[in-house]
């Protein structure tokens, strides 16, 4: 074989190289780099819409006139399989019952309870009948219906899980003043009047309890349950007017500010060799200050003391009527107060809101809102909030008015602190150890308030999809 036919070498061809390969020109470039991305950054609307209101020592006080109208709670159970026992301490959301104390009495009448399946389209109480047992209600829905003006059946309000409905006949004899028809298939936990009579007959506590709530209920109130402030309009003449005052709420309802706290540590030959481009400390402070205001909207929304959803009046807090989020739904949990600000809402629940709208043919107008496009359902806002959980795919539709000139919710915060990196936020130096490890902590001072009880409603049980059929 000639030797100019023999296959090359990997030297000769390295040799044949014309110019510097990129490989190798890399190592005297400079890289241009990105700061360090984080995945877990939302658009934390909560915290970009809720007016802030500065709080000097730490504590908030909601002074409201005094309210003599006692809310409907809901009644928890401990579940079991499919059985289901009502928890004894939570039958004083009974309005009959609220501030009953008598721990072994209460025991006993959650005892008295017998569960019982329904299904849907079931009639489970019928204008006029007399009311023979207090029901509650343990996972199902229950439309609440009543009669209109010329005879037809409408849907007044709904029932869900721990709602209850015949609790006003506790003690005396009584009708249903509306009806019960459940919408879907369910359990619940029946309370025999009977029973509840001859628990009632041989014990003096319970005689007064009831007696006691029968007072407070006799009590002239406005529509919001407030002491009715005695006027005089419309007369003529020297008529005797009459003489009032405003009564305040003796125990006003007190807000610390919460804490979210982090101590960031940071190795000192990081801090002095590493930092250019980019100072290493910052970078990191960077990124746990976004954490630390994740973790804040959270709380805002979940923290069972001061969050929204724990924190909502039962009164308004309505269920879906269908299942998923419909037009219907909105314009409902819209009509509940004045001035809404906005909605807040899962991501998906959005998105289920969207094919209701689109299966009845009208679509939410949408705008630009600090740069970002967003729904809006009646001109009102819908902004996304990732921090409503979504449980057994169902989550919940939070709608607000805002501002303390608007006695709406507000958050807490107090600045001016020492250190302070943003507002209500500070990173304080801790020191080094023998390690060389610098620490900083790194605190955020918060909290929220609904300053009156229909500034805040919630639309539960938003079903995020339906089966097909």
């Amino acid at each position: 074989m000639p030797s100019d036919a023999m296959p090359q070498s990997p030297d000769i061809v390295q040799d044949s190289q014309l110019s510097l390969s990129t490989a190798a020109a890399r190592n005297l470039a400079t890289t241009t780099k990105t700061v360090p991305q984080m995945q877990g950054i939302t658009s934390r609307w909560l915290l970009r819409k809720l007016p802030w209101t500065q709080v000097s020592g730490g504590t908030y006080r909601v002074n409201r006139r005094l309210t003599h109208a006692v809310g409907r709670g809901r009644v928890a159970f401990d579940q079991t399989g499919e059985d289901l026992r009502v928890l004894a301490p939570t039958l004083t959301e009974l309005p009959a019952l609220r501030g009953f104390d008598d721990e072994a009495l209460l025991s006993e009448l959650a005892g008295r309870f017998t569960q019982r399946r329904f299904t849907a389209g079931e009639q489970l109480a019928e204008v006029g009948q007399p009311v023979t047992e207090i029901l509650l209600i343990g996972r199902g829905k229950v439309a609440k219906v009543s009669t209109g003006k010329y005879g037809e059946t409408t849907v007044v309000g709904g029932f869900a899980d721990g709602d209850h409905l015949g609790d006003e006949a506790a003690g005396e004899t009584t009708t249903w003043t509306y009806g019960a028809r459940a919408t879907t298939s369910g359990t619940l936990l029946a309370l025999p009047l009977t029973a509840f009579q001859e628990l009632l007959d041989r014990s003096e506590p319970l005689r007064t309890q009831l007696a006691a709530h029968a007072h407070r209920s006799s009590r002239r109130t406005n529509r919001k349950g407030e002491a009715e402030i005695e006027l005089a309009a419309g007369h003529e003449g020297e008529a005797d007017l009459p003489g009032t005052f405003v009564d305040y709420e003796l125990n006003p309802r007190e807000y610390q500010l919460s804490v979210a706290q982090t101590v960031l540590r940071v190795h000192s030959r990081v801090a002095d060799l590493y930092n250019d481009p980019m100072n290493q400390t910052e970078q990191q402070l960077r990124l746990t200050v976004e954490a630390l205001k994740e973790r804040q909207e959270h709380e805002l929304v979940n923290n069972p003391d001061f969050g929204l959803l724990a924190n909502a009046a039962n009164e308004q807090r309505i269920h879906t009527h269908a299942g998923p989020p419909t037009p219907d739904d909105m314009d409902e949990l819209l009509s509940m107060r004045r001035s809404t600000k906005f909605f807040l809402a899962h991501p998906k629940a959005i998105a289920a809101f969207g094919r209701e709208c689109t299966k009845r043919g009208v679509y939410p107008t949408s705008g630009e809102i600090d740069g970002n496009r967003v729904f809006a359902w009646r001109g009102v806002p819908i902004y996304p909030c990732s921090k409503i959980p979504v449980t057994d795919h169902t989550t919940s539709i939070l709608a607000m008015r805002t501002g303390v000139e608007d006695q709406g919710v507000v958050g807490l915060h107090q600045t001016g602190l020492p250190d302070e990196l943003e507002p209500s936020l500070n990173v304080r130096f801790m020191g080094i150890d023998d390690k060389a490890i610098i620490s900083y902590l790194v605190t955020a001072y918060y909290s929220a308030a609904i300053l009156v009880p229909d500034a805040l409603g919630i639309l539960e049980n938003v079903e995020l999809d339906r089966p097909r059929g």
